[in-house]
């Protein structure tokens, strides 16, 4: 677990902020009271969360692509952060194939930029790294993925996000290994979902662009099982490394994997099945298979160094997680302004049940 007051008054960089992830974990830290800086070089869905809860007035947004290493290195350098956390990246994985050099560009340079950067840095930071799940080599495995696994990846995406993370260990053993200000820590989260998603090729964004237009949705690989997860579990648990690593020299260096209870499993259909519960006239058809894009029929995560060490663990159940994501949409598609109100409120929700089911 965490305590919020160890960010008050921090400065505090987030790469990606007008990103999904990256605008949900800006928005939550900016209720603590920290000074934040994001970086990021466009907004690139439109809806976009970030712009739904008005995020640029809240925090410093720099336009800054961490592919270009003198432009983020003097953006680092000059605001000096306590604590840093990076999300930026070209996430999808469909994506990935169709533009392969972009992805390695801004996940693989794009991170080793950032660790360059930081190697100038001269003031204590804890570094958060998030990286993915599918950085594993996915061998289909029915037990979940334990942080010593083989990294590895068929598609462009997850090699990409392995071959940063194999940069992050080289420059953990080699050029921060005695640089005491600089403590890292690696985050490896499920496949999260939430409100204020619309990336392409995504189940829940899918779903809800379709249906908002009262269209049929195609579904992809409906049988796949995935480490579901709302986006505020997978932040608390980057908030959770970062807090210890302030804390604690021994997990300097770590990996660790966030992502939800193993005790049930839950395919693409049991996603659409409990969304249906609160969207009326929903409807959806099987797409056609491509053979040229790979998609894994079976992904999970291993936490339990998480909770052992860390005393982080999911706390929202499967059906309190869709809940969250349909009362999101729901909210904005029948009121278009004042989206500020339920994320915030979703973050004060989640806050509540955290902090009293973490220590159950």
């Amino acid at each position: 677990m965490f305590e919020s007051k160890i960010f008050k008054g921090k400065k505090i960089i987030v790469t990606g902020h007008t990103g999904f992830k990256g605008s949900w974990l800006a928005l939550w830290l900016s209720t603590m009271d920290a000074k934040i800086m994001g970086l990021s070089n466009k907004v690139i869905t439109d809806p976009s969360h970030y712009r739904a809860i008005k995020l640029n007035n809240k925090i410093i947004s720099k336009n800054i692509d961490i592919r270009n290493l003198n432009e983020t290195k003097k953006a680092i350098l000059k605001f000096r952060p306590d604590f840093f956390f990076h999300l930026a990246a070209q996430s999808l994985v469909k994506k990935s194939y169709h533009d392969p050099i972009y992805t390695y560009e801004t996940n693989t340079i794009g991170t080793l930029n950032i660790l360059e950067s930081l190697r100038s840095l001269k003031k204590k930071c804890n570094v958060v790294l998030i990286t993915s799940d599918k950085s594993y080599k996915n061998l289909e495995l029915k037990r979940g993925y334990k942080e010593k696994d083989l990294l590895g990846g068929i598609d462009p995406y997850s090699s990409s996000k392995a071959a940063a993370e194999l940069i992050i260990q080289t420059y953990i053993k080699t050029f921060f290994k005695n640089k005491k200000n600089i403590r890292i820590g690696i985050a490896r989260a499920g496949n999260v979902i939430g409100g204020g998603d619309w990336s392409q090729d995504r189940l829940i964004p899918d779903c809800i662009k379709s249906w908002s237009k009262n269209k049929k949705v195609l579904i992809r690989s409906p049988k796949s099982t995935r480490p579901w997860q709302h986006v505020l579990e997978a932040i608390s648990g980057y908030l959770t490394l970062s807090y210890n690593l302030s804390k604690y020299k021994a997990i300097d260096g770590e990996a660790f994997n966030f992502g939800p209870s193993k005790k049930k499993e839950f395919n693409v259909i049991d996603v659409v099945k409990n969304m249906k519960k609160k969207w009326k006239n929903v409807s959806w058809k099987n797409e056609k298979k491509n053979n040229f894009h790979y998609e894994s029929n079976l992904l999970k995560l291993n936490s339990n160094k998480a909770k052992k060490i860390l005393n982080w663990k999911c706390v929202l159940s499967f059906e309190e997680t869709i809940d969250l994501v349909t009362t999101w949409y729901k909210y904005f598609y029948e009121r278009k302004t004042g989206i500020e109100k339920i994320s915030l409120q979703q973050i004060k929700y989640y806050e509540n049940i955290f902090f009293k089911r973490i220590t159950k």
